[in-house]
Formats: structure tokens, sequence, C-alpha cells
């Protein structure tokens, strides 16, 4: 299994009620799904976060960090 965690969720996130951490069976999906919510994140959210995406043995983070 590969996961998708989010780490320090923002105010946007929580009101949009998105998964802190998600599961995969592959690492490629784990991987399309990590880059698509970071995609989301940076374009809807309310530009008060950075957002960045990192990766470790398969598994991913997105981080969430006042500006």
């Amino acid at each position: 299994m590969y996961k998708l965690k989010i780490t320090n969720p923002c105010r946007c996130f929580l009101k949009r009620g998105m998964a802190e951490e998600l599961e995969f069976d592959s690492k490629e999906e784990a991987k399309v799904e990590a880059e698509a919510t970071l995609a989301l994140m940076q374009k809807e959210f309310c530009k008060k976060h950075n957002f960045s995406l990192s990766e470790r043995f398969g598994d991913y983070t997105i981080t969430i960090s006042p500006n």
C-alpha cells in the first residue's frame, strides 16, 4: 500500500472535508492523486499558505505551511 498524507491541514482544507490520509494499491496511483491534490490546493485555496509535495519510499506527503 502507498499513502498520500496531508500535514498541518489549513482551514481551507478542513472546510472542503478532504481526507488527511489516503491509501492506494500502486505508487503511480498515489503519485497521480498527490499531484492532482497539490494542483487543486495551489489553484483554489486562499493563498495564505504554501504547499509542498515530497515522496519517500513511495509514500507522498503534502505539507501545508504559512506564507
